[in-house]
């Protein structure tokens, strides 16, 4: 069991999927940094200096176990927010996958791989018989 884990440990696919794993965590949090303190502050500033992190529909409220009051909230500002967060990822996304299928598609295809020793042999004999 142990030689089958190093073997799939040791496979590209699976290091390639954990660097794009802690590349993609990292780029989240400068998207939600992006979101939070440069898109949203003038789109809430535009709106009466509204937070959408705060916007919320108060449906009711409960006493915790300690005696504070608590409320009962649906917090569709922080949805908000959050739904542009992935905007902005989407979009970035389709933005790499365009400019990488652009570079893929203008790059020169590979010179064809030459015959092997046994192909040219076997052509060679067969210009051979033809004469």
């Amino acid at each position: 069991m142990w030689t089958e884990f190093k073997e799939f440990i040791s496979k590209g696919n699976v290091i390639d999927l954990a660097v794009g794993v802690v590349i993609g965590a990292a780029f989240g949090k400068i998207v939600s940094s992006l979101v939070d303190d440069i898109v949203m502050p003038p789109i809430g500033r535009l709106l009466a200096g509204v937070d959408f992190k705060n916007l919320k529909w108060v449906i009711g409220s409960n006493v915790s176990a300690d005696g504070k009051p608590a409320e009962v909230a649906i917090k569709y500002g922080n949805f908000i927010q959050t739904g542009i967060e992935f905007l902005i990822i989407a979009l970035v996304i389709f933005l790499v996958v365009k400019a990488y299928n652009r570079v893929k598609a203008s790059a020169p295809p590979a010179p064809p791989a030459p015959p092997s020793t046994s192909e040219t042999l076997l052509a060679e004999i067969r210009d051979l018989l033809k004469k």
